[in-house]
């Protein structure tokens, strides 16, 4: 179920950075399964203080490399009362790695910190204008765009990061501050059906 019409397809491409978009863009609301089989909606997250979405995938070295970090923000933005929502739109046809079986198998070994859910239609990576692997979407308590950035300054290597960038905007948020200047995050391009 969306409201917002889908974005056009983008082709396959190695590394691709999130493009520069209209802050205040409304959240579009989305009905996925889980990786364990349960429903999810936005609305369940409609009224936090902020939400985070991330698009993401099992096989994507960009993801890989900042895995761990992922879950640690999950744990941290859930004191915080901020719901981290990863969401898996690739070809699993293409990509076995990426198949619902091993999301789940992905999702228990690692002990993810948040909700992981499958977009099998690709629809809702559409609707959101998700182009690559980890591509984030920050919205404030009106589930409006506040920021579209990359996690961190070292996506490569944990030990270089300076500044927990995608944090600091969620805590700006939270104070109803305006977010500084947003880098783009990069990564794998989604794997889209009939590319």
């Amino acid at each position: 179920m969306l409201e917002a019409a889908p974005l056009g397809r983008v082709n396959p491409m190695a590394l691709l950075y999130t493009p520069d978009v209209a802050m205040g863009t409304p959240m579009p609301t989305f009905q996925l399964k889980t990786v364990d089989g349960r429903d999810f909606s936005s609305s369940q997250i409609n009224s936090a203080p902020a939400k985070v979405i991330v698009f993401m995938c099992n096989h994507c070295p960009y993801v890989k490399a900042i895995e761990s970090r992922l879950i640690a923000l999950g744990r941290d933005l859930d004191l915080l009362k901020v719901p981290l929502i990863g969401i898996c739109s690739n070809d699993p046809s293409e990509y076995p790695e990426d198949a619902p079986a091993e999301l789940l198998k992905r999702w228990r070994e690692r002990e993810y910190s948040f909700e992981y859910l499958i977009d099998e239609t690709q629809d809702v990576a559409q609707t959101f204008g998700a182009v690559c692997t980890p591509d984030f979407f920050v919205y404030d308590r009106a589930n409006r765009l506040a920021y579209r950035g990359r996690l961190d300054d070292s996506w490569k290597d944990a030990s270089k990061v300076t500044r927990r960038e995608l944090k600091l905007a969620v805590e700006k948020i939270l104070k109803g501050e305006p977010v500084p200047e947003q880098s783009p995050s990069m990564g794998c391009s989604i794997k889209w059906k009939n590319a």
